[in-house]
C-alpha cells in the first residue's frame, strides 16, 4: 500500500512515534462545524499547548487538498477553523475527498483512521456520534461506532452526545466488542452532563490501569479500539433535567427544519447554543480541554509499557 501517495505526517509527530514517544490525535471537526471562528481558532492552539503540558505531542487531522494531514502547521490549522468550503468527512467520504482533491474536517470515525495510518494511539475528541433516537425506523447509527469496532484507537470523549439514544449506542457497542471505560467513574457520562443514567463496563480510576487495559486488548490481538468515557468537570457541567428539555426542543426543531444525516449534529449543537444562551458551548470547550489533559496523561502511561 503507498500510503505516501495519501498521507503528510509532521515530521515532529513522525519523530515522536518512531521513538516511542506519547502522541495524541485530535479531530478537526469540531474547528470547522462545531465552534465559531475565531473562537475555534484559540480553542485548536489551546488545546495543543494542553496536550504539550501533559508530556505528549499533539496531532491535529485533517484532509487538505486531496492530502489526509496528521499535524498541521499553524496556517493549516487557520484554514481549518475560517472552515470555508471545508466538507465535514467520515469514512465513506475519505476516497472521494482524496481522489477528486477536496478539504474537509476529519469526524471521530477519520481521524482514528489517519491516526491508526500514523501509529497513534490514543484519541481526544468531545463526544462521540452514536445511535440516533428513532433510529429502529431511520437507521441513522454513526460510522464511529463501527470505526470503534475495527480500528486500534482508543478514543477519550466526555460520553455520547445527549441528542443521541445512549442506552442503544452502548448495547452497539457492546455488541461490538467494543470495551467502555468510565476515567474514575461508574456511570457513563452525557457529554455536557456527568451523569447518563448507564453504567460502564469498567472503572479505570487512573489513566495508568485505562492504558493497561487497552494494551493488555491489543497484545491479545483483539481487533478495534476502546471508548473511554471522561465526565466533563463539576464546575462546568450542566444540569440534566434541563439540557435533556433543550435538546427535546432542539429535535422538534431539526423535524421541522426536515434535517437529516450528517447536517443533523450541526444543526442540533447550533440550536442547543443558542437556547442555553451560549453555556453550552462553554461547557463543550471545557470537556474538550480536559479529554485532552486525560487523553494525554493515558499516552503517557502507554509508552511507559
Amino acid at each position: 500500500m503507498n500510503l505516501q501517495a495519501y498521507l503528510d505526517i509532521q515530521p515532529e509527530i513522525k519523530a515522536a512515534v518512531e521513538a516511542g514517544k506519547p502522541v495524541v490525535a485530535l479531530e478537526s471537526t469540531i474547528l470547522s462545524h462545531g465552534m465559531p471562528y475565531p473562537q475555534n481558532l484559540e480553542f485548536g492552539r489551546q488545546v495543543e499547548q494542553i496536550i504539550r503540558e501533559e508530556g505528549a505531542v499533539p496531532a491535529t487531522m485533517a484532509i487538505i487538498d486531496g492530502r489526509m494531514k496528521v499535524g498541521l502547521t499553524p496556517d493549516q490549522l487557520e484554514l481549518m477553523c475560517k472552515g470555508e468550503n471545508v466538507a465535514k468527512v467520515s469514512r465513506r467520504d475519505l476516497p472521494i475527498l482524496l481522489a477528486t482533491g477536496g478539504t474537509g474536517a476529519t469526524t471521530v470515525a477519520t481521524t482514528m483512521i489517519l491516526a491508526s495510518l500514523a501509529g497513534i494511539k490514543i484519541f481526544a475528541t468531545g463526544g462521540i456520534g452514536g445511535v440516533h433516537r428513532g433510529a429502529e425506523t431511520t437507521m441513522d447509527i454513526s460510522a464511529d461506532l463501527q470505526e470503534l469496532a475495527h480500528t486500534p484507537v482508543a478514543v477519550v470523549c466526555a460520553g455520547a452526545k445527549m441528542i443521541l439514544d445512549i442506552g442503544l449506542t452502548l448495547e452497539y457497542l457492546e455488541t461490538m466488542g467494543v470495551p467502555v471505560l468510565g476515567l474514575d467513574t461508574d456511570e457513563f457520562p452525557s457529554f455536557y452532563c456527568r451523569s447518563s443514567g448507564f453504567g460502564v463496563d469498567y472503572n479505570a480510576k487512573t489513566p495508568a490501569i485505562a492504558a493497561r487495559i487497552a494494551k493488555t486488548k491489543w497484545d491479545l490481538g483483539l481487533a478495534g479500539g476502546l471508548l473511554i468515557g471522561n465526565p466533563v468537570p463539576e464546575q462546568y457541567a450542566m444540569d440534566f433535567n434541563e439540557m435533556s428539555a433543550v435538546i427535546d426542543k432542539a429535535l422538534a426543531a431539526a423535524k421541522a427544519d426536515g434535517i437529516k444525516g450528517k447536517a443533523t449534529t450541526p444543526y442540533l449543537l447550533a440550536h442547543i447554543v443558542e437556547y442555553t444562551g451560549g453555556r453550552s458551548l462553554a461547557t463543550n470547550i471545557q470537556l474538550a480541554y480536559n479529554n485532552a489533559r486525560a487523553a494525554a496523561r493515558i499516552a503517557v502511561e502507554l509508552m511507559k509499557l
